[in-house]
C-alpha cells in the first residue's frame, strides 16, 4: 500500500492505529507521564498521541514523519489542543532522523515498525535515545491464533513477520529488553480504524473518478475489506508494548 493510499484511506483519521480514543489516554496513564518529560514518536502519522499527551500530561516531544499531508494534520491539531509550543513536527524518514544518546523519558514507534524492517530493528532504531529508566513503547501486531494459509496472502502479511503474544515477547527478550505493560486493541478498535477507511476511499473515488490511482485504489479496497472481514478480525491482534532495558 503506498504513502498516498494511507493518506487517502486515512483522512478522517486522528488516531492511525485500532486504537480507540480511551485506550490511548489509558497509555498514557500508564506511562506515567510528568511534565517536563520528552516523547520521541517515531513515525508519528497525525501526532494525535503527541499533542494529547502535551494537553493532558504536561511533556514535550518531537514527531517525525515521511507524510507532509499527516503533519499538515498534526499541526492544526497541535494548535487545536493548545500545544504547538510543546511540540516539534519533523516532515523525514524515520529512520534516518537524528536521535542524540540517552535524550527521551519516552520512545515510540507505534504501528510502524517497517521503519527498522521489522520490530527487532525498530527497536534497535529506538533504544539508544532513551534514558535510563525510561519506557520504548511499540505497537505491533500478532496473531490472536495460528491462521490459515489463505489469511497471510489475504492480510498482506508474510508468514514471518508477526509471532503470537508469546513469541513477541521473544522477541522483546533476544532485545535485552522486558515487558511492563500492554494494551491491546478491540474489535470496536479495528473496526474504527478499518471501516472509515472504505467510507474515505469510497468518497474518494466518487469526487475524483478519474485520478490515475483510482484503478488501483479501488482494487485495494476491495481486497483489504474482503481480508479483514474474513481473516484480520478473527485472527489478527494489534497492541501497545511498553519495555524498558533488562
Amino acid at each position: 500500500m503506498s504513502l498516498r493510499f494511507h493518506e487517502i484511506a486515512e483522512t478522517h483519521h486522528r488516531i492511525l492505529n485500532p486504537f480507540t480514543e480511551e485506550q490511548l489516554d489509558l497509555l498514557g496513564n500508564i506511562c506515567d507521564l510528568r511534565p517536563g518529560m520528552r516523547q520521541l514518536d517515531l513515525a508519528c502519522g497525525k501526532a494525535e498521541m503527541l499533542c494529547r499527551w502535551a494537553r493532558d500530561h504536561g511533556i514535550r516531544g518531537v514527531g517525525v514523519d515521511i507524510s507532509p499531508v499527516f503533519l499538515e494534520a498534526a499541526r492544526v491539531r497541535a494548535a487545536e489542543l493548545g500545544v504547538t509550543d510543546q511540540v516539534t513536527l519533523v516532515q523525514g524518514d524515520a529512520a534516518l532522523y537524528p536521535r542524540p544518546m540517552r535524550e527521551y523519558d519516552a520512545v515510540s514507534c507505534i504501528g510502524a515498525t517497517w521503519i527498522g524492517n521489522g520490530l527487532l530493528g525498530t527497536l534497535a532504531l529506538m533504544k539508544p535515545a532513551l534514558r535510563p529508566g525510561g519506557l520504548l513503547l511499540v505497537g505491533e501486531p500478532y496473531w490472536i491464533e495460528p491462521p490459515p494459509v489463505d489469511a497471510y496472502v489475504a492480510l498482506a502479511v508474510g508468514r514471518d513477520d508477526y509471532l503470537s503474544l508469546d513469541g513477541t515477547l521473544d522477541r522483546f527478550e533476544s532485545a535485552h529488553l522486558e515487558l511492563v505493560e500492554i494494551v491491546l486493541a478491540s474489535n470496536e478498535g479495528w473496526d474504527r480504524y478499518e471501516a472509515p477507511r472504505w467510507r474515505a476511499i469510497h468518497d474518494f473515488l466518487s469526487a475524483h473518478p478519474d485520478d490515475p490511482d483510482a484503478v488501483a485504489l479501488r482494487d485495494w479496497v476491495r481486497s483489504a475489506r474482503r481480508g479483514y472481514l474474513q481473516y484480520g478480525r478473527r485472527y489478527f491482534g494489534w497492541g501497545v508494548f511498553a519495555l524498558r532495558e533488562a
